[in-house]
């Protein structure tokens, strides 16, 4: 899953293509492919990303929004992994990376910007989706917060 997300990410391969292509096949594997197919998007910037979103998916949460890009008076502010934009809530993947020095004060401008914009930005790391029912309870309690104006 995690595979075809990253090929359809920068138009390498095509998703109503690749469908077409998994609704035609027959064979000994068809059956494990085509709900595969079914599963992936193209937006995740990262496999931990399409392992997010799947996640949120199989949840009760309401489903975020992917790559949802934040606008204040037709100026782009960021653009986000996942939004409920309703609520004002943000949700990001925040990979290694983005603690190398280079990226820090490029991130906090960012994050700044954001709540600036009126988004709550909750950040997800690796070590949350290993622990998957406090990072669902997590989002759950800030989706049920009160919006603040």
């Amino acid at each position: 899953m995690t595979a075809l997300d990253q090929f359809l990410g920068p138009g390498l391969v095509f998703l109503d293509k690749v469908r077409s292509a998994a609704a035609s096949i027959r064979g000994r594997d068809c059956r494990s492919v085509r709900p595969v197919t079914d599963l992936a998007d193209g937006q995740a910037g990262s496999p931990q990303e399409t392992r997010l979103r799947l996640l949120l998916h199989r949840s009760p949460l309401p489903r975020p929004v992917a790559q949802f890009s934040v606008r204040i008076n037709d100026r782009f502010v960021a653009r986000i992994d996942f939004a409920w934009p309703e609520q004002r809530i943000a949700l990001e993947y925040e990979g290694r990376w983005h603690g190398e020095r280079q990226n820090v004060q490029k991130d906090r401008r960012r994050l700044n910007d954001l709540s600036a914009a009126g988004r709550r930005v909750i950040f997800v790391t690796a070590a949350d989706l290993r622990d998957t029912e406090r990072l669902l309870a997590r989002i759950a309690a800030a989706l049920a917060a009160p919006r603040s104006s």
